[in-house]
């Protein structure tokens, strides 16, 4: 009986961690339950110039991520299941040198003595994104775009009817680049100038949540500079080993200057420290549907109490820098504590005007971040 030859269509060797990495990058984009298929898939593509390209998409986001090959014998393109090829990686020694060979209707990939087979779909069948051009590109410092990033996005709403509110602003205008998220009751905003050719015509879009998410697991808290990219409808992220794409969301942002308060003549100062704990503290028997905490402000300290439907009740004073008149406010606890979480400063000021205007709120002596919270009724 004769020999059957199987053709080899795609033959590369790479190391664990040059493989783990880019898949580590682009995991959080693959979804477990797909109503298509291809997309619980990693696209491959083998290059003769010994680099591995790994795509992965939910159609509205896409990660790239860059690996250097140990050899490349023939070079192609293919999909395999994403989490599987982790896991397989995962499991491997970390000086294991893999092999893959794409035969047929299965990928073998054999280390050391460990043999897998994995089945594939054809990359043709991979969903590809269009690549406008960009509009704007700004060479930022990945740890400064993080920090922005990391500081505003608590503010995002979640599944709002409101769809424009389910993600976060990404603006540059006058060499300034800001972020804002609000979800109509509290809202965050950072900014960072920049320096760079692009034109000063503001450029605007709104990154949904899904892809904020990711931003945050990619960018790392250092200076190397990235490529920020505006579409008109996308925004895309270059750095050395890696492509971040994103839809944007299509929708008008509020006028977030109009949000801000204005004329406050009230500045109360606290120590970050000390209200974030007490608030921890009168959150406890806060009413669990509004989370209602009330206010007192008043020369010297400022009474927080918060109670329940079960008639139960807390009360904590804190110790404030403030002379002016006695002025009672409600507030949503969280909303609180989030903004406490964000501010890295050791004292906060509130600027109020009085109980019917949103409170802003700014880490003293800090500039790039304000914070506006509004009040509720108790």
């Amino acid at each position: 009986m004769a020999t059957v030859q199987v053709k080899t269509t795609m033959k590369f060797k790479v190391t664990r961690e040059a493989l783990l990495k880019p898949l580590q990058f682009i995991i959080g984009v693959v979804e477990r339950k797909q109503t298509l298929p291809i997309l619980a898939n990693v696209l491959l593509r083998v290059t003769d110039d010994n680099t591995l390209v790994l795509i992965g998409t939910d159609l509205e986001v896409e990660l790239q991520g860059i690996a250097a090959l140990e050899h490349v014998d023939m070079a192609g393109e293919t999909t395999l299941p994403a989490r599987k090829l982790m896991d397989i990686c995962r499991a491997l020694p970390e000086d294991a040198v893999l092999q893959l060979s794409q035969q047929a209707s299965r990928m073998a990939i054999t280390a050391g003595r460990s043999r897998f087979s994995l089945a594939f779909l054809g990359a043709e069948a991979f969903p590809s994104q269009e690549r406008p051009a960009a509009l704007a590109t700004l060479s930022v410092p990945q740890g400064d775009l993080k920090s922005l990033i990391e500081r505003v996005h608590f503010s995002m709403a979640q599944q709002d009817v409101r769809y424009y509110l389910n993600g976060l602003l990404m603006e540059y205008q006058d060499q300034q680049l800001r972020c804002v998220a609000t979800n109509g009751h509290r809202l965050a905003m950072g900014w960072q100038a920049i320096e760079t050719d692009a034109s000063s015509d503001a450029i605007q879009g709104i990154i949904p949540r899904k892809g904020v998410l990711e931003l945050l697991r990619l960018l790392e808290d250092d200076d190397t500079v990235v490529s920020l990219q505006f579409g008109q409808n996308h925004v895309q992220l270059v750095g050395e080993d890696y492509v971040f794409y994103s839809k944007l969301i299509d929708g008008r942002f509020p006028d977030y200057q109009k949000v801000i308060p204005k004329g406050g003549d009230k500045a109360v100062v606290f120590k970050r420290k000390n209200l974030k704990e007490a608030l921890s503290r009168v959150a406890i028997l806060s009413n669990e549907k509004y989370h209602g905490v009330a206010v007192h402000f008043q020369s010297g300290t400022a009474t927080l109490r918060a109670n329940n439907p079960d008639q139960e009740e807390a009360e904590e004073v804190v110790e404030i820098d403030y002379q002016g008149a006695d002025l009672e406010m409600g507030f949503n606890v969280n909303y609180l504590i989030d903004v406490l979480n964000s501010i890295p400063a050791d004292d906060v000021q509130f600027t109020l005007l009085d109980s019917g205007h949103s409170a802003l709120v700014e880490g003293l002596g800090e500039e790039g971040y304000l914070y506006v919270v509004m009040p509720m009724r108790l």
